[in-house]
């Protein structure tokens, strides 16, 4: 896979254009991989970083060759949350980067947000820690694949905070009200093994062999028709918050939406000749 857009010192990865600061885009086959690349801090959410994430979201989501996202972090973190230290010492010197209007307006959680409201499949691989905003960041995603190494970490309490970036939301969603609740309540830390057995990730797999696992999965899903995924999610995301009848009569009109793609049509010739589908997301 080829970094198209890249970072600074602390990269990895070769042939990018100097566009993102902290964050590494790649781009092949359909499947972006964005990985978090401050790993010198555990993947902590600097200021520059919080406003590239909302760019590097938008860039995605407009992006009609990708088809999903996978969200990792460099080095031994997935993301310790937000960097409190740099975003005070830049506060105090002046130095913070300058935010636009809209910046100024948008919500504490912004990020998990955007994530949330990418409009395309999302998996996450979390290779480490996944602490306060990353723990919520990696809850925003549609799946979760954790390395052995991962844990996760939600400490808002203990320092006075609710959970923010959607986590409120996602989490009793994932392990069930009262399960994260006590998670929300105390703080707790939970391990890779301990996150399979509640439900938050989908499995957990050798440190070695997570960004295969991740990239196998978002394949899979990029090899799909995109009309159907896409219709596929909003209706499994509506069915969250309405009525059978309204979920029923949501899933009528999205059926007749792929029904009149160019997609099913090669979904219907490719299974009665007996070959691979090739989808274009029309």
């Amino acid at each position: 896979m080829t970094a198209l857009h890249g970072t600074g010192n602390n990269a990895v990865h070769r042939g990018w254009n100097m566009r993102y600061d902290t964050i590494i885009l790649q781009k092949e086959n359909g499947v972006a991989v964005m990985t978090l690349n401050r790993p010198e801090s555990l993947n902590a959410v600097s200021p520059a970083m919080w406003f590239e994430l909302s760019a590097v979201f938008e860039e995605v989501r407009n992006d009609d060759s990708l088809r999903v996202l996978v969200l990792t972090g460099a080095g031994r973190g997935f993301c310790a949350g937000a960097d409190v230290a740099e975003t005070l010492t830049l506060a105090v010197s002046g130095n913070a980067p300058p935010r636009t209007k809209e910046q100024l307006k948008e919500p504490v959680g912004a990020a998990g947000l955007k994530l949330a409201q990418l409009g395309k499949p999302t998996v996450a691989a979390v290779n480490g820690v996944a602490a306060g905003m990353g723990f919520s960041l990696a809850a925003a995603c549609d799946i979760r694949i954790a390395s052995e190494n991962a844990r996760f970490v939600n400490a808002f309490v203990r320092n006075g905070l609710i959970p923010d970036n959607g986590l409120t939301y996602f989490l009793p969603r994932l392990v069930g009200w009262s399960r994260a609740l006590e998670i929300m309540y105390t703080g707790s830390r939970i391990t890779a093994d301990e996150a399979e057995k509640i439900g938050l990730v989908n499995r957990v797999v050798p440190q070695d062999e997570l960004m295969g696992s991740a990239l196998e999965v978002a394949g899979r899903i990029a090899e799909a028709a995109p009309i159907a995924v896409e219709m596929t999610r909003r209706t499994a995301l509506m069915a969250l918050s309405c009525s059978l009848e309204e979920l029923i009569a949501f899933e009528t009109y999205a059926q007749k939406v792929c029904l009149e793609s160019e997609d099913f049509k090669e979904g219907v010739a490719a299974f009665l000749e007996k070959r691979p589908a090739v989808f274009k997301g029309l």
